[in-house]
């Protein structure tokens, strides 16, 4: 039977969120499973997996609230070793403007691109942004077909490259 929840956290970034988070959680009870965590604009958010037995977010409430963060649980039908792992990469850069996430994103989907992880950013100045984008995911399309189709995106740089894994 499957007993993980999937929480999510938000709040404004300070120090010692993921240490009061992460041993209330232990001292509740909890386990943690897989969890990503990463500072967006000054707000730090929280995504991971819990397994355990009660009401974790009656748990969790006080010190969230302590904290000034978004708590939400949700079930979730998932469960640990189910990690695929990455067998592309792709760096996106340009100029930044409305709808490169989409249209990269569009792009790699109609390849089958499985996207596990996106991370980006706005650098530059507000006058002149560039914008920054990192995507790990698998396929079992070649490279050749994936770069063919992010080709036709032409005012942004695209880059697609073969992680290479050992496993072992």
């Amino acid at each position: 039977m499957n007993n993980w929840k999937m929480l999510t956290l938000v709040g404004e970034d300070r120090p010692g969120i993921v240490a009061r988070v992460t041993d209330t959680l232990f001292r509740g009870g909890w386990t943690l499973g897989e969890a990503s965590m990463i500072r967006l604009g000054g707000n730090f958010t929280v995504m991971m997996m819990v397994a355990g037995k009660g009401d974790v977010e009656a748990v969790l409430r006080p010190a969230a609230s302590e904290l000034g963060l978004h708590l939400h649980v949700a079930g979730m039908s998932g469960g640990l070793h189910r990690h695929l792992v990455p067998n592309l990469q792709v760096r996106v850069n340009g100029a930044d403007r409305a709808g490169i996430v989409a249209q990269v994103t569009g792009a790699l989907a109609d390849t089958g691109f499985n996207i596990l992880e996106l991370e980006s950013d706005v650098a530059g100045s507000q006058e002149t942004p560039f914008y920054i984008m990192n995507i790990q995911g698998y396929t079992d399309a070649t490279l050749e077909q994936v770069e063919q189709a992010l080709q036709a995106l032409g005012d942004i740089d695209v880059s697609v490259s073969p992680i290479e894994t050992l496993i072992g």
